[in-house]
């Protein structure tokens, strides 16, 4: 008597093991991207042509220059944070760099533990007037201890909404919203903040939401720019792009294209 193969028995244990690898290369994949040796947010530079910076005190001197002649067309200078810190390099940063041809936007980094309007007073006061310049941005993000015990809601969007609607008031634009998923997640989403540019970070994918700006890394590596603080050096600077073509972000934001000097 013939002995009958247990195909069903063979395909099960195929099956199974077909499972295994699968499970084993998604945690190792996982694991991959948690420690960022696996990068599954490069953009394609055809979809996503236009490229920019943001930085602040921690890249140190830099030379805006060469940054712009590495394909940078925009960049975001941090220029205050809370109700009276102002960035000591941000004067410096904002000239040199729209003297350069580089398109700027200065940011606001928002605080938890002051009022919206004094926010906004210091952002006026540090920046001035602004002309053919990206728009204000506020930069809303869990830091220190909110990190594991965040202001309720309620109490950051009365907060934000006071911020935003004294900056639109003086510059007569919608901020853009500079924000992680945690924050995006907890305060902005369902806020009615749909109608504010949003300014994405995501380092490992593409934001699965509808945005104008993503920054995609935060160890970018460049030339022109030193890193040195008197407290720490730096040798990254973080990395974006505009989710459109090079007309659509001067159209977006009503800036003129810059003309070429002999």
């Amino acid at each position: 008597m013939k002995r009958r193969i247990a195909y069903h028995r063979i395909f099960g244990t195929l099956f199974l093991l077909a499972l295994l690898i699968a499970g084993i290369w998604g945690v190792v994949t996982a694991w991959r991207v948690h420690t960022g040796e696996l990068k599954l947010n490069v953009p394609d530079p055809e979809q996503y042509p236009v490229n920019g910076v943001d930085v602040s005190r921690y890249q140190g001197h830099i030379e805006w220059d060469v940054i712009a002649s590495q394909d940078i067309t925009f960049a975001f200078i941090k220029a205050t944070e809370g109700s009276s810190y102002r960035d000591p390099l941000f004067a410096y940063n904002w000239e040199a760099a729209r003297a350069n041809g580089v398109y700027a936007g200065a940011y606001h980094f928002f605080s938890f533990e002051s009022e919206g309007t004094t926010q906004a007073q210091n952002f006026i006061a540090a920046v001035g007037a602004l002309d053919k310049d990206l728009p204000p941005v506020v930069d809303l993000e869990f830091y220190g201890d909110y990190v594991e015990n965040p202001l309720s809601k309620a109490e950051t969007r009365r907060i934000l909404d006071d911020l935003l609607d004294t900056l639109e008031a003086h510059y007569g634009v919608k901020p853009i919203i500079y924000t992680t998923p945690k924050a995006y997640y907890s305060y902005i989403l369902g806020g009615g903040y749909g109608d504010h540019p949003l300014w994405m970070r995501n380092t490992y994918f593409k934001p699965p939401v509808s945005w104008e700006f993503w920054q995609y890394s935060d160890q970018g590596l460049l030339e022109g720019y030193d890193g040195k603080q008197a407290d720490n050096l730096e040798m990254y600077i973080d990395l974006n792009v505009y989710n459109g073509s090079h007309e659509e972000f001067l159209e977006e934001f009503d800036l003129t294209e810059e003309e070429e000097t002999e």
